[in-house]
């Protein structure tokens, strides 16, 4: 599954406490977990907080997966902007 670190960000952005922060490696982590126990795997989000560590619980995983999807729902529905780069590290919003 493809992501890009907007989503992730913005998945990150959403989360709420000290628990819930992620951090760039741990969103890089939660990647590869989903990828590696996909849907069909008993006990997912239990392994998926065990690999991604500092603390994150099943049903923390799992909201960030869901506001994952939703991030990702949003952008190929258009209703979310794509982020534009430019060469001066600023990010702007494409409308």
């Amino acid at each position: 599954m493809a992501s890009s670190s907007s989503s992730s960000s913005s998945a990150s952005a959403r989360s709420f406490g000290s628990s819930c922060i992620w951090t760039p490696r741990q969103n890089k982590v939660f990647e590869k977990a989903l990828a590696q126990y996909d849907k069909d795997t008993p006990e997912r989000w239990q392994n998926v907080a065990m690999a991604v560590g500092g603390g994150k619980s099943a049903a923390e995983v799992k909201r960030h997966y869901d506001i994952l999807l939703e991030d990702l729902r949003r952008i190929e529905s258009g209703h979310f902007p794509f982020p534009a780069y430019t060469g001066n590290s600023h990010l702007h919003y494409q409308l």
